[in-house]
């Protein structure tokens, strides 16, 4: 029975070729069927089709011997058109799904359907037949029509010149869906890079992917994944924290549903030569003889690659080929022509070499100098000659500039393990060659500037807006530092410095891999933090990565004297540190206002270095960052002093009188003041008498706040010398015009309160230009208790007097100022009225729950927040409670 939908007819081709293998069910297996069809189809000389098979077999073998556990039978047919490999299982010895049972079909997304989905996309038929005593699946490859079979070869080449690999050549399956995420991961992965199957499926590629971040350059992940072919390199994390460089060739497929997903091939970058796409040759097309040859594509071939990683890297790989060398590698000038910075290297540790930085003048004479060709016959009779070169086992160089007008580009060299291999021959054959690329290389590299000089730009503004939006230093420190990881550094350390008398302090450290945090910051804590030096740019600080190595050192030599005891996690989280900070460290100064206030330092893994280009684009950001710390702290400083001060002109605390209920709500408007132009009081005079005020500056801020603290403390001093409320308040009036320019003018109601033995209490009241305060009784009336008087601040010549009243048990007293009888929504406003009719529902409640209830009336009338300072003040003499 066939499965509905695939083609499961057989061709009529005549059958040429067969072989046939018998594989366990056991995880080797796999790697077995696959060498077993690589070697059968490259026998026959179909190397076009050997990849699609071998990742299909591998597929399809895997769903056999791993998820079915079954051993597996593998055909390989030739025929006139192609191939075609059939993979039998013993299909009984599983469930067999049943219409009707209730037993669903695998779905074609889970872990045993991912062969069909890559038989769907790769292959040109396929289909499954089942029979009583096995289920197989098959796939036919067609060979591409042309004359020859050959797509490419090379020439037979000796054995020491073939491409080095390991004994085991390992080749990483992964297969990414349309979101990013890895459906698909085979052993030889879970070999490569120690993450198994279980914990890799599910997740983003981009958590396991080291891929270069540059902005405003090159191709992003998220964008190669996208792509319908990509080849090239990249990093892996590994399961213990390190990152290996590989080789990738990814390709953009579709399953018969018509979902999108990419199949990705990974090999050990020294390795690429197993999955590397052969350069095209030049054309030898009818008349093609006749066409004048490119030098260009002579030595570069056609296409080339339209960017400059890619046309750097062809070209050393290019030229490692023409001089027959085991290593090549390329160098680009920084504009000032004073270093060079390695940029493509093949042949040697290029994770260790990337960017790193040589002065173009390293010593007299020719063979100092980049700027002429050299040959070193051998480099142990001359040690230091190439700094680049330092313990990577090269014996003979050839080194040639790259020139563009007279100007150094660049420097192209190739190196071999043997000495005495160079000449000058080879060094003119090289010379010739690099005069063939330069242009191009010259053309590529402005236009790669261009790019980061754009994006560098677009990330400044991006940085200001943020360090501009907030004055608050740990936000400050931390968009610092979020800034930097993971597009400048992987990591990054903040120090600032209180003052010229400080050191300096560790206030915020962060990686990209947020697991290494808390130990890249133990162990930056157990070491001096950087001079504070002011001198503008970058500074190597070499202190991390040794502090780093020694931990790891002393680590595993405290492990490996454990005897038998098993190894602690320990030693992998100090391992995972050294390897995270074992690159290049840089400080950067962080100078405002011509003191230095902390230092930015930035970090690389191991053995990578940053790029000129990039350290001038942390260091515009530094000096942005630094002034925006600085505000922040000068912003907390102003704030720390305002809230003091404010705070000492609100009243200590209220004092607790006998045998009346006192609350007090105070609101100031305005984002960080505590203190307004509203004020209220409540003091002892003497013994038995209290005073009380509630009151109104004109305006609002430090300016009415500081009439506010004239006429409390006033108030107070007056009250306590004996002097009645009036008295008082002319007083108080005389002060405040005495203030000249600053007097404002204010509207106060004061009062004295005398608690008498029946449980009443005696007011002496002046209302001086306030709005009146309201009586309540218990049977819900409500009326004012006073009258209106002139405010303070406008005449000389005051004439006030004092009201007596009574509160009786039960009644409240309620003050407050205008920002509650002025709340407004539109063209409504609360007003006296509607302060009365609240009031009025306050029968029974507590003086708490009426202030409480007050300012919830006035909060809910209108949506805006309160404009305007508001104080409630509200007295109430309890009502003695019955036996």
């Amino acid at each position: 029975m066939a499965e509905p939908g695939i083609d499961t007819r057989t061709r009529s081709s005549v059958i040429t070729a067969r072989a046939a293998a018998t594989f366990e069910p056991v995880g080797r297996s796999v790697a077995t069927a696959r060498a077993f069809v690589r070697d059968t189809l490259q026998g026959w000389g179909h190397s076009d089709v050997v990849d699609d098979a071998v990742v299909l077999t591998s597929e399809l073998v895997t769903n056999a011997v791993v998820h079915a556990g079954t051993s597996a039978d593998v055909l390989c047919l030739r025929t006139e058109d192609g191939v075609r490999v059939e993979v039998a299982d013993r299909y009984p010895e599983r469930e067999v799904p049943i219409q009707g049972t209730g037993h669903a079909f695998a779905s074609p997304d889970s872990e045993n359907g991912r062969g069909l989905l890559l038989c769907a996309a790769l292959a040109s038929r396929w289909g499954v037949e089942y029979t009583p005593t096995y289920k197989q699946v098959w796939f036919q490859l067609d060979l591409p029509e042309r004359a020859i079979g050959t797509r490419s070869a090379g020439p037979v080449l000796p054995t020491s010149l073939l491409p080095v690999a390991d004994e085991r050549v390992r080749v990483a399956v992964v297969q990414i869906d349309a979101t990013g995420t890895v459906v698909n991961w085979n052993e030889d992965a879970e070999h490569m890079f120690g993450h198994t199957a279980d914990h890799v499926l599910g997740k983003p590629l981009t958590d396991f992917a080291a891929w270069p971040h540059t902005p405003g350059l090159g191709t992003g992940i998220a964008e190669a994944l996208q792509l319908s072919r990509w080849e090239g390199s990249y990093g892996m994390r590994v399961a213990d924290g390190r990152v290996i460089a590989v080789y990738a060739s990814h390709l953009r497929v579709r399953d018969t549903h018509g979902e999108p997903s990419t199949v990705c091939l990974l090999v050990r970058d020294h390795e690429r030569a197993v999955i590397q796409t052969p350069p095209r040759a030049p054309s030898t097309e009818v008349g093609s003889e006749n066409r004048a040859a490119d030098p260009f594509e002579v030595f570069i071939g056609s296409p080339a690659p339209d960017d400059l990683d890619g046309l750097l890297q062809r070209t050393v790989e290019r030229a490692r080929d023409m001089l027959d060398g085991d290593a090549a590698f390329l160098l680009l000038a920084t504009d000032d022509e004073t270093e060079l910075e390695v940029r493509a290297s093949t042949g040697l540790p290029s994770a260790r070499q990337r960017f790193a930085r040589v002065p173009v003048e390293a010593g007299t004479g020719r063979y100092g100098s980049a700027r002429m060709p050299a040959v070193h016959e051998d480099l142990i009779a001359v040690p230091g000659a190439v700094p680049l070169l330092g313990g990577t086992g090269m014996r003979s160089v050839v080194t040639v500039p790259l020139k563009v007008e007279g100007r150094l580009t660049g420097s192209l060299g190739v190196a071999a393990e043997a000495a005495g291999r160079y000449s000058n021959e080879e060094a003119l054959r090289l010379q010739f060659a690099a005069d063939r690329i330069a242009l191009a290389v010259e053309s590529a590299r402005l236009g790669e500037l261009e790019r980061l000089r754009r994006g560098s730009l677009s990330f400044l503004v991006e940085a200001s807006d943020l360090l501009a939006g907030t004055l608050d230093r740990d936000q400050t420190l931390a968009l610092m530092a979020q800034m930097t990881v993971p597009t400048l550094a992987t990591w990054c350390a903040v120090y600032t410095i209180a003052d010229q008398s400080s050191d300096p302090y560790l206030s915020y450290v962060l990686h990209e891999d947020e697991e290494r945090i808390d130990g890249l910051k133990a162990l930056l804590g157990k070491i001096d933090p950087p001079e504070p030096v002011p001198t503008p740019g970058a500074r190597i600080w070499t202190a991390p990565a040794a502090a780093a190595h020694e931990a790891a050192l002393r680590t595993s030599m405290r492990e490996l004297g454990g005897g038998s005891a098993p190894v602690s996690s320990g030693i992998g989280t100090t391992l995972a540190t050294a390897a995270a900070v074992g690159g290049e460290t840089v400080v950067l100064p962080l100078v405002a206002r011509n003191r230095v206030i902390g230092m930015l330092t930035l970090g690389k893994p191991s053995d990578d270095h940053f790029r000129q280009e990039i350290l001038e684009l942390a260091e515009d950001l530094s000096r942005r960052a630094a002034l925006a710390l600085d505000n922040a702290r000068l912003y907390s400083e102003r704030t720390a002093i305002s809230q003091a001060l404010q705070r000492s002109l609100l009243p200590p605390g209220l004092p607790q009188i006998p045998g009346v209920e006192v609350e007090v709500i105070y609101r100031a408007a305005g984002e960080g003041n505590e203190v307004g132009g509203d004020f209220y009081d409540l003091f002892p005079i003497r013994d038995g008498a209290y005073g009380f005020a509630i009151g109104d500056v004109c305006g609002t801020g430090p300016e009415a706040a500081a009439v506010t603290g004239l006429a409390r403390h006033a108030l107070r001093l007056l009250a306590r010398e004996g002097f009645a409320g009036p008295a008082v308040l002319e007083r108080l009036n005389t002060a405040i015009l005495d203030e000249g320019a600053r007097s404002r003018f204010l509207t106060l109601l004061y009062g004295e309160l005398w608690p008498q033995e029946d449980g009443s209490a005696v007011l002496k009241i002046v209302c001086a230009g306030h709005p009146l305060p309201l009586r309540l009784r218990p049977d819900g009336t409500v009326e004012p208790a006073a009258e209106p008087q002139p405010l303070l601040g406008v005449m000389e010549d005051l004439e006030l007097y004092e009201e007596v009243i009574t509160l009786d048990p039960g009644d409240v007293l309620l003050c407050v100022t205008d920002g509650v009888t002025e709340r407004r929504e539109g063209t409504r406003m609360l007003g006296d009225d509607g302060l009365a009719d609240v009031l009025a529902t306050c029968t029974g409640l507590t003086a708490g729950a009426v202030a409480s209830r007050i300012l919830r009336a006035v909060e809910r009338f209108a949506a805006e927040p309160a404009s305007d300072d508001m104080a409630i003040l509200t007295l109430r003499i309890p009502e003695p409670h019955l036996a």
